[in-house]
């Protein structure tokens, strides 16, 4: 009867192991058994370190492409988008201004990255005098970037950038807006020296 006993608690520890292992990290609810005193906080701390978001899906999941979740927590911002292949455009604007040096070398960012999709709603004449323009196009570029590093629990409010001016985000979860028309596509993408959000629309300072 006692080895009957052990042989089912083994079993149903088995059972919880398996129901932890098997949670999908994208899941937003706590496992109803958990394993041992401490694993929720610690299960909850490791969901909110993953990018969010539906146009994480176009970032290369393998390991090895520069563009990678994991290769571009390795290396600072302005290199990592240029291994992305969302962030093509971004990374002809930034070479433009010649700001990927400065980006590069600061200890703490926080980046509104426009996707591709998000130049490509600006007209095509007005696009490529903005990139014909190094002042404006340093204007409008410094004014995506947050002289600190925000956590998406920290991101809600207004904020100063880089430009000088105020930016806004609403938002909570995994749901943020910028400015009230740009959305957070992905975000909570970690690089070595910043936190990037990629939006879907190019924020404008005002003029």
């Amino acid at each position: 009867m006692r080895s009957r006993t052990i042989l089912s608690l083994s079993a149903a520890a088995l059972l919880g192991v398996a129901a932890l292992t098997g949670c999908s990290s994208d899941s937003k609810s706590s496992s109803s058994a958990p394993a041992t005193p401490g694993a929720g906080p610690s299960a909850a701390a490791a969901l909110a370190d993953q990018p969010f978001g539906a146009g994480c899906a176009a970032v290369p999941s393998d390991p090895a492409n520069a563009g990678s979740f994991d290769a571009m927590a390795k290396v600072p911002v302005a290199t990592a988008a240029s291994g992305n292949p969302v962030l093509s455009t971004l990374v002809k604007a930034v070479t433009a201004a010649g700001l990927g040096d400065s980006l590069n070398s600061s200890p703490h960012l926080t980046v509104f990255a426009p996707a591709n999709d998000a130049f490509a709603k600006v007209p095509t004449d007005q696009l490529n005098a903005l990139l014909a323009d190094k002042d404006k196009l340093t204007t409008v570029l410094t004014y995506h970037v947050l002289p600190e590093q925000l956590a998406p629990d920290q991101l809600a409010g207004t904020h100063k950038t880089l430009q000088g001016t105020d930016l806004t985000v609403t938002g909570s979860g995994s749901t943020y807006t910028v400015n009230g028309n740009s959305m957070v596509i992905c975000g909570n993408v970690q690089t070595a020296n910043a936190t990037v959000y990629i939006v879907d629309t190019v924020l404008m300072p005002a003029s």
